[in-house]
């Protein structure tokens, strides 16, 4: 906001062109020493007999005298018998007195019209001060209004002043005729006392003069005359107001208005910062709304911040302004409400089909699914086979530009390839496991963090691109108020629990297919044929999980979430759907479960660790690599090579070191696998969602 013009200095050093000139030259004469008597215009043109005492004349010119003076007063000067005194720590205000020596009766009179004439001072004081630039519009358009009120005052005091000229007034008169003006004046004073002694401005202003507007409930006529300053004093609030609801732009030079704009937040912090506060706090409610817009403020805010997406969009939005459209005034018909909804319901409904037909927010969300939920997995799968290599590195050594080449590979090489969303995949390696990475995040209870990270360091693995690749996808605005950083974050870490499990289970396969060389060998109760089994429960508990992930979570809620979708209203109603999709979904993958997760990650870790113990310790590797063997073992009859293969197969079988390393995996997946039910016991008291993991990985229903 810029700052506000300063007020000219020759307003504040001539006197003379203010209603304060009365304080200014008493002062002024007080400190040349000119004595206590009080200063009059009139000093200069009454006479020798100027210095008499009021009471030394008779009392019918005692009356003619005080009139005269009283008019003067009236419009805030001195004269020869009433004086002005300021009073102390009060600026502004002061307090008229009359020569005592006057009849007592003029006094009694003269006194009951005292109030009028302080209350006018104190009125004038407040136009004068509140029109400087520093104030405000509001409080601009309530020191004009007043100013207005005052003329008509001081016009009033013109035709009283005539009357006295004309010898037809006297100060019963005068009283009588002041009687009109008394409760008015009283009730502005009363006014711009509280907004003096308050410093109001803006909506404060405007409160404060609906709340005096109502306490003089009992009297119509000052009523009415509040709630015309209120609506003169409301009528600058009103462009404001009208600028934000029909343009989203903030026209507010003094920093009046209840909507606050924080500049340094950028649109682009939205597809880069996880914590961005764009849609929060780029455009906020401030302290001090309107008390008559307080229901309707939250409505105001999302209006104009529809209206500047549509504007930041390049789109041309034109709201078509009819006079039932204009806002008038904050009236008891309370037509300004009915403006306000109808811009409300215009801004709603122009950007949400801004964002589903120009931007196709349905095909992006589609569009994650397919790629990061694994909706589409053919590509997946290619895309491991050719990448098995770098994905074996550690994060550090994986080059993500190589990573990048073989997924646009695969992708042109599958179904993928006629989807044009496909070119917006991204290739990403993180630096540190799913736990520790989960343990980062703001939606776990520190507890619960600490808990993630201390067990992920137990575990011991070598993280290899395997355990920390992802996928992103590039958002472009206004898409990333839906699909923020933040969002975008919850997808990856979707897809690397489900990318692990794919990669699990593909291990686990490449072990079943070697151990299916010891068909040959029937030696039952050997470990070999443990290790058959154990690898059979092992693929059954990773396809289980893989198919509770998709065909219990995934696609249910992202069902649910596309029929809602279809029904929303308002943009903050899509994000609000959105990220309840997503928070549901972390949830039920047991992302915001960490104790759940760490058995679960455990369990897969054995799986793993197994998988790559066959495939090291079991000889049939070689038996089977047909590659590796010389060309005199070529020449060989089968029945030569078929009981070569059973002699090292039944030697496979007695090896010392397999078998034990066999019973030990059997021994830690049946030990972990049985410690997991009573944990999802526990757990699906709370979470109803468990049963249903239970009845996939285990195979029993909780509870029964």
């Amino acid at each position: 906001m810029d700052p506000a013009p300063a007020t000219p200095r020759w307003n504040l050093e001539r006197p003379y062109l203010t209603g304060r000139f009365h304080q200014e030259a008493k002062a002024a004469a007080a400190a040349q020493g000119l004595g206590s008597k009080p200063f009059s215009l009139d000093s200069f043109s009454r006479g020798a007999g100027a210095g008499s005492v009021i009471g030394s004349y008779a009392v019918s010119v005692q009356e003619l005298l005080v009139i005269d003076d009283l008019l003067s007063a009236l419009v805030g000067i001195e004269g020869r018998y009433v004086s002005i005194k300021r009073v102390r720590g009060k600026e502004g205000y002061v307090v008229f007195q009359i020569d005592s020596s006057m009849d007592l009766a003029l006094q009694e009179l003269t006194r009951r019209i005292f109030p009028l004439c302080e209350d006018y001072v104190l009125v004038s004081q407040f136009v004068e001060s509140r029109s400087h630039f520093k104030n405000g519009l509001v409080n601009h358009a309530l020191a004009a209004a007043l100013r207005a009120f005052l003329l008509d005052y001081q016009a009033m005091v013109a035709q009283l002043e005539h009357q006295f000229r004309l010898g037809r007034l006297s100060v019963q008169g005068l009283w009588f005729f002041c009687q009109r003006m008394m409760s008015s004046l009283n009730a502005l004073a009363v006014l711009v006392e509280k907004a003096t002694s308050n410093n109001t401005n803006g909506s404060a202003t405007l409160n404060l003069l609906q709340s005096q507007a109502k306490a003089m409930g009992g009297d119509s006529a000052v009523r009415s005359l509040l709630e015309k300053m209120t609506e003169y004093a409301s009528a600058a609030y009103l462009r404001m107001l009208e600028r934000w609801v029909y343009e989203g732009v903030i026209d507010d030079p003094y920093g009046e208005f209840f909507i606050a704009e924080n500049k340094s937040l950028q649109k682009e912090s939205l597809t880069q910062d996880y914590d961005a506060k764009y849609w929060q706090q780029r455009y906020s409610l401030k302290e001090g709304i309107p008390s008559f817009l307080t229901n309707v403020a939250a409505t105001i805010l999302t209006t104009g911040k529809y209206l500047n997406v549509m504007r930041e969009c390049g789109h041309n939005v034109q709201v078509s302004l009819s006079d039932n459209s204009k806002l008038m005034s904050f009236g008891s018909n309370h037509q300004y409400l009915e403006c306000i909804k109808s811009a409300y319901d215009f801004a709603s409904g122009e950007l949400l089909t801004l964002m589903k037909d120009k931007y196709d927010l349905i095909g992006k969300l589609r569009s994650l699914k397919r790629y990061l939920l694994l909706d589409q997995g053919d590509f997946l799968v290619h895309f491991m086979d050719i990448a098995r290599e770098e994905l074996t590195k550690k994060p550090e050594e994986i080059s993500a530009e190589k990573l990048q080449s073989l997924l646009d590979i695969a992708l042109r090489s599958t179904a993928a390839a006629s989807d044009p969303s496909h070119e917006e995949l991204i290739c990403c390696v993180e630096r540190s496991s799913l736990l520790k990475k989960l343990a980062t995040l703001k939606d776990l209870d520190p507890a619960d963090k600490l808990a993630a990270a201390d067990v992920d360091r137990s575990m011991q693995l070598s993280i290899t691109g395997l355990e920390t690749f992802c996928l992103s996808n590039k958002v472009q605005w206004p898409l990333s108020l839906v699909i923020s950083r933040k969002a975008l974050t919850k997808y990856q870490l979707i897809f690397r629990l489900l990318f692990h499990c794919k990669h699990v289970s593909r291990q686990l396969c490449a072990a079943w297919q070697i151990q299916q060389a010891f068909r040959s060998v029937k030696i039952l109760g050997t470990p070999i044929l443990r290790s058959s089994i154990l690898c059979r429960s092992m693929l059954k508990f990773v396809n289980s999980l893989l198919h509770y992930l998709t065909f219990e979570v995934l696609e249910p809620n992202w069902h649910l979430m596309h029929d809602r979708l279809q029904t929303a209203r308002s943009i903050d109603e899509v994000i609000q759907i959105h990220d309840f999709f997503l928070q549901k979904c972390l949830k039920e993958c047991l992302l915001l479960s960490p104790e759940l997760l760490v058995k679960v990650e455990k369990l897969k870790g054995l799986c793993l660790q197994y998988a790559t113990s066959i495939q090291i310790l079991m000889p049939s590797i070689d038996v089977a690599n047909s590659e590796n063997t010389s060309k005199s073992r070529k020449s060989r009859s089968r029945i030569d090579k078929s009981q070569d293969r059973d002699q090292q197969l039944k030697l496979a079988s007695e090896n010392v070191v397999m078998s034990e390393s066999i019973l030990k995996f059997e021994a830690a997946f049946n030990s972990e696998l049985q410690s997991l039910a009573p944990t999802l016991s526990n757990s699906s008291q709370a979470e109803p969602y468990v049963t249903h993991l239970a009845q996939c990985i285990l195979g029993v229903r909780i509870g029964q």
